[in-house]
């Protein structure tokens, strides 16, 4: 995918400045002897991969996969075909039972059937966003299937939309705890895998996938993201992969769940907010309406304010 004007930079010049930096990382920030990454199939760990295995080669950069029975199978292959490309060592590990142990889709279900009383075995789910494109505060609906394919959505209450998160919220933290038990047992350091538009807009769960010792790719755009990619050369399924959150049972992109647009518009919104360009030139940009650019800026804005919560360090009572 050809990059807009405003992101376009040297993706030579990137790979080698992240390359060393990571070197740098390691060396004197981390002092860990290599890089563990959990892999999804998605652009974002891909491109992580490769990187760490440009900086330390891929004797040193250890893999893992970790589906669990929401996740598409679509993204499962794309990750063995990864690790694979790259050379990687790596372990699969199913982590549906441990959330099972956990009461992760038990609490989910649970909360579920305080809107669909009927759902049950061989049901699906997914929940969407609404309100921000139009000015409104964001609210959200959860849409269900049933085993026969035939779908309802319904606003969802706040509690049982906090509970759904939560448990759902379990995913991420689980396998961050495998990457930091495979980080120790390696003395490695693990790697964050968000671009700048998921870290900058809070699409992240704390002490989850936000969770890591390095971030080589925050500060990219995700098109940035995509363009390296294909640079490094990953496979075609892989650069070509349409992003989506891989955490609910039934398909869902990352617009539809949190973003306002979907990404490529998103990465110049966020551009012309990030350098204080104005609504109307992103009006003119993406040939929208100025009232709509201007409800898409008030939206980055508010999921800054209150994704702040994610980026806090604990806080302490006085000084240390």
């Amino acid at each position: 995918m050809p990059l807009v004007r405003e992101l376009a930079f040297d993706l030579d010049d990137e790979i080698t400045r992240i390359s060393e930096g990571l070197k740098r990382a390691l060396r004197k920030d981390l002092n860990r002897r290599g890089l563990v990454v959990g892999i999804s199939g998605g652009i974002d760990s891909s491109v992580s991969a490769a990187l760490a295995v440009r900086a330390i080669g891929a004797a040193r950069v250890y893999a893992l996969l970790m589906p669990e029975q929401d996740s598409s199978s679509e993204g499962f292959e794309r990750a063995r075909r990864l690790v694979e490309h790259l050379g990687l060592r790596h372990e699969i590990h199913d982590i549906a039972d441990t959330l099972r142990a956990i009461g992760c889709y038990r609490q989910r279900d649970d909360a579920i059937r305080t809107v669909f009383p009927d759902y049950g075995e061989g049901w699906r789910n997914k929940i969407t966003i609404h309100g921000g494109l139009a000015g409104q505060v964001n609210h959200f609906r959860l849409v269900v299937e049933d085993p026969a394919g035939r779908q309802e959505e319904k606003a969802l209450p706040l509690d049982a939309y906090l509970t759904i998160v939560a448990a759902t919220n379990f995913k991420q933290r689980i396998r961050k705890t495998l990457e930091y038990f495979h980080a120790d047992r390696l003395n490695y350091a693990v790697i964050g895998t968000p671009n700048r538009l998921e870290y900058d807009q809070g699409f992240f769960v704390k002490n989850g996938d936000g969770s890591a010792d390095v971030k080589p790719i925050a500060h990219l755009y995700k098109t940035q993201v995509y363009a390296l990619g294909a640079h490094l050369g990953l496979p075609d399924d892989i650069v070509n992969a349409v992003p989506t959150t891989d955490t609910y049972s039934l398909e869902q992109g990352q617009d539809e769940f949190y973003f306002a647009l979907p990404y490529e518009q998103m990465d110049v919104a966020l551009w012309y907010r990030n350098n204080e360009r104005s609504s109307d030139e992103l009006a003119r940009t993406l040939n929208i309406d100025p009232a709509l650019a201007r409800h898409i800026f008030d939206d980055i804005d508010a999921k800054r304010r209150t994704s702040r919560y994610l980026h806090a360090a604990p806080v302490l009572m006085a000084p240390v």
